[in-house]
């Protein structure tokens, strides 16, 4: 079945079209939602809301935007973080990996914040494809620098010094970002 014909049955709300969803896309909401949700329960879990949001938020979807793929990438990935803080919230997570970024501040952080964020949106588009895909993987994603390394086939190491050299350039060009 054509990615067309899944969008057309989810659209028309035939629920073929969210068995067809999970059986095309699931390796793929699996592979990004594993980083970020270690227990698999959780990760069974946020499977099922994304399921959820994308026959809920169907409507929403412009091909003119963006491709499905990288719709239900993006659907998938906000799914996991939002299950990962509820769990935080909760008490329900020992020990977190990678920092979460915090939606609250006053206006002027908030302002100062989406200004940087559209700057850095405009740099990363200015990276080569290579550089934007690590950078993405390990700081979109939460990738291990391990995962990457071996699915790219590079030393660990190597990817360390591609994310510095790579931090380094937005760094210079976007000025006032600090590691994390």
């Amino acid at each position: 079945m054509t990615e067309r014909e899944i969008i057309d049955l989810i659209y028309s709300r035939n629920e073929s079209g969210l068995r067809e969803l999970l059986k095309h896309y699931r390796p793929l909401m699996s592979y990004i939602i594993a980083p970020i949700l270690q227990n698999p329960e959780d990760q069974e879990e946020c499977i099922s809301e994304t399921i959820l949001k994308v026959w809920e938020y169907i409507s929403t979807y412009d091909e003119q935007k963006s491709s499905f793929r990288t719709w239900l990438t993006a659907i998938t990935r906000n799914t996991a973080l939002n299950h990962l803080r509820k769990n935080i919230k909760h008490g329900q997570v020992d020990t977190i990996s990678e920092k979460i970024v915090s939606k609250d501040g006053n206006p002027e952080e908030i302002i100062l914040n989406k200004e940087k964020q559209e700057r850095l949106n405009s740099l990363l588009k200015e990276l080569s494809g290579k550089e934007r895909t690590l950078f993405y993987r390990k700081y979109y994603y939460m990738q291990s620098t391990a995962q990457i390394a071996r699915e790219m086939g590079i030393s660990s190491r190597a990817v360390e010094g591609k994310l510095y050299r790579i931090k380094q350039k937005l760094r210079k060009q976007i000025g006032g970002w600090k590691d994390e």
